[in-house]
């Protein structure tokens, strides 16, 4: 069996699991940064592999990101699974142990066995409109919390405060703007874009964090994928042989995706026709309105992908509108 190395991926630090031929494991922790790589890649280099060893991780937010892009700029094959992969494989192993070192050898485990596909980085465009996503989401974030002080705020820092949001506000409108400009200058996000404009419901928030995970950034085959991801893919769960729970969605992905996703689906469902025939034959099967909100959530995912997959705009037809 092939050599193969697992890494447990958190904000602060790497935990690691190379996996040997001969089954037997040898450990490493280091930063999740730029020095910590270094160290990782000297110390892959020390354990004298015939081969580049094939690194598995999951893709847990955005703390993988810069990992995976200094390994495979190295040469190493490397592949990114949504987290719930590995917990399906411990589960499938009978693992029940819950520790970053147990995660990480786990990890070089599904690796070994698994040969999932490999991860490619995307192109420079995508990770500029990431950047700027995560940039406009902190600024977003940072003007809510001083809006909330202010609410409560004596007035000798009153002004101090809404200077301070003036400010946000101002940066938010110019992060919006490169995001658009990075898009317009790239002919084939632009391209993406106009297409992705044609579903009713979107608007020019959601289409470039939808961009930003379908364009290149991920080596996505179906819709449901996607879906996973992002944690809005369904869960079943049972109990015993007679109980069962209501249906929910998995959750294990990016919170700050389903979050942008949320109001388009509530414009959709209530503000167009092919999203007021997907509310009532749900409600019509008996779903509460939550889980329709959820599903139209989902359903979104799945039309987008559909939508730059077959480059053609949104067709009414095809969603009984």
């Amino acid at each position: 069996m092939k050599t193969a190395i697992g890494i447990d991926v958190s904000k602060a630090k790497l935990d690691v699991a190379l996996r040997l031929s001969n089954g037997k494991f040898r450990s490493k922790v280091v930063k999740n940064d730029a020095s910590g790589f270094k160290q990782l890649s000297t110390w892959i280099a020390r354990q004298k592999s015939e081969l580049l060893p094939h690194v598995c991780m999951e893709a847990t937010g955005v703390y993988w990101e810069d990992l995976a892009d200094y390994l495979h700029q190295k040469g190493h094959p490397v592949s990114v699974m949504n987290p719930l992969q590995i917990k399906s494989y411990a589960t499938s192993m009978l693992i029940r142990t819950k520790t970053d070192a147990v995660d990480s050898r786990i990890i070089a485990e599904f690796c070994a066995n698994q040969n999932p596909v490999l991860w490619t980085p995307p192109p420079l465009s995508v990770k500029k409109v990431r950047a700027l996503i995560a940039r406009r989401e902190a600024l977003i974030s940072m003007i809510s919390q001083e809006n909330n002080r202010l609410h409560v705020a004596n007035a000798a820092v009153k002004s101090s405060i809404e200077s301070v949001i003036l400010h946000l506000k101002t940066e938010l409108k110019e992060i919006e703007k490169k995001i658009k400009q990075v898009i317009d200058d790239d002919p084939d996000l632009k391209a993406k874009k106009d297409l992705l404009d044609s579903i009713p419901g979107l608007g020019k928030v959601t289409v470039p964090v939808l961009l930003s995970i379908l364009a290149g950034a991920h080596n996505f085959k179906t819709a449901r994928q996607v879906a996973a991801f992002v944690g809005l893919d369904p869960r079943h769960h049972e109990s015993g042989s007679s109980v069962k729970m209501k249906q929910r969605i998995s959750k294990v992905g990016h919170k700050s995706i389903r979050k942008a996703l949320y109001m388009p689906a509530m414009v959709a469902i209530y503000r167009t026709e092919w999203g007021g025939w997907f509310k009532e034959r749900l409600l019509a099967s008996g779903k509460a309105p939550k889980v329709i909100i959820t599903a139209m959530m989902r359903k979104l995912i799945h039309v987008a992908f559909g939508i730059l997959k077959n480059q053609t705009p949104f067709d009414h037809s095809l969603h009984n509108a």
